[in-house]
């Protein structure tokens, strides 16, 4: 075992251990790599986890396995941000070509934006990439983090590719996992389509249909516009808010609206600001306040009033799907229809359209 401490900047140390484990010599070498962030560890502990992933894994994994483990960031994930979404991304990129697979903790509170932007830039991931995390901190004695720990490694054994968020025993799509349980260890779920696997008495069963399948050639795509913001449509709002957005230079908006897409025009406007906004070269998304189903502008008439002015629909992906794809959209083009057309296309999975 070796170990080297890289300074990234003042704030973070990126310390890097190796680790290598062998099992059964009949099947080809496995490795993975782990980037551990788990809430409440200690420095020294990374010294002992290759250790500790040994005695964890070593039963219910069969092969010749060998692992890796990078302390990327020690960072708590209230403090992501876009440009630690590009660290990650660039690091992976640059590292799965030594991998097999790679299981990369995480904070929980914004663990489905990091997955999100993941998945964009990341593109036609052909190795997996598999995303865990703890409610309680690995080292107490009731941690849901060793479980989650086992079942990320045996997912990453099971031939797919592309980013996944593995917790309470469930494998999910990175673009589709929602937060929504600050206490309870089943703190993720998987909005408008099934996990992508379970672990029940048979063992982890993926179903395979639901998995991502690259079709071209992997590639880095880690430019992001971070002049995006999500408003939550609320009664009485004052469109005069768009105004403002629109002179500190924002690029793009993803609006929460009611129900299946109705914004008010009626005495506060909303629709002609809407108009106003987009004629001025701001890319604006509307997606549902509902957790679950889609949102269809087509239904009402505020909706149709919508579409006509060049608005995107969301249709029913996550809030935080659609402001980590218009981040990357916006990255990759600073023209209105262009970020449309982007955003409105399927790459991951991510997206349900008509």
């Amino acid at each position: 075992m070796s170990a080297k401490i890289i300074r990234v900047s003042p704030e973070v140390t990126a310390l890097f251990l190796f680790f290598h484990y062998r099992k059964q010599p009949k099947r080809p070498a496995f490795s993975g790599i782990a980037f551990p962030e788990f809430t409440g560890l200690p420095a020294y502990f990374i010294y002992i986890l290759p250790h500790f992933l040994q005695v964890e894994i070593k039963e219910f994994i069969n092969g010749d396995i060998e692992i890796t483990c990078e302390d990327l960031l020690r960072l708590d994930s209230s403090n992501m941000q876009p440009e630690e979404w590009q660290l990650i991304a660039r690091r992976i990129a640059e590292a799965k070509s030594g991998y097999d697979g790679i299981v990369l903790s995480h904070g929980t509170d914004t663990m489905a934006y990091t997955a999100g932007a993941l998945s964009f830039m990341l593109r036609n991931l052909d190795i997996p990439l598999i995303m865990t995390g703890s409610q309680l901190p690995l080292l107490h004695p009731l941690s849901d983090g060793v479980e989650n720990i086992r079942v990320a490694f045996t997912a990453v054994c099971e031939d797919i590719q592309g980013v996944y968020v593995c917790f309470n025993r469930k494998i999910m799509l990175a673009t589709r996992v929602v937060k929504v349980r600050t206490m309870n260890f089943d703190a993720f779920e998987s909005v408008n389509i099934e996990p992508c696997g379970r672990v029940d008495a048979r063992g982890l069963r993926i179903n395979r249909q639901l998995l991502i399948h690259p079709t071209n050639a992997f590639a880095l795509e880690d430019e992001l516009c971070k002049e995006v913001v999500l408003i939550k449509l609320i009664p009485g709002m004052n469109p005069l808010l768009f105004d403002k957005l629109a002179e500190m230079d924002i690029r793009g908006i993803v609006i929460e609206a009611f129900g299946a897409g109705g914004i008010n025009f009626v005495r506060r406007d909303l629709i002609s600001k809407l108009e106003e906004i987009v004629a001025r070269g701001i890319s604006v998304v509307v997606c549902s306040q509902c957790l679950y189903e889609y949102s269809d502008f087509s239904i009402y008439q505020t909706g149709q009033k919508v579409l006509q002015h060049g608005v995107i629909q969301g249709y029913d992906m996550t809030s935080e799907a659609c402001v980590t794809k218009l981040m990357w959209a916006l990255g990759k083009s600073t023209d209105t229809k262009e970020v449309k057309r982007i955003f409105e296309t399927n790459y991951v999975n991510e997206i349900t359209l008509p």
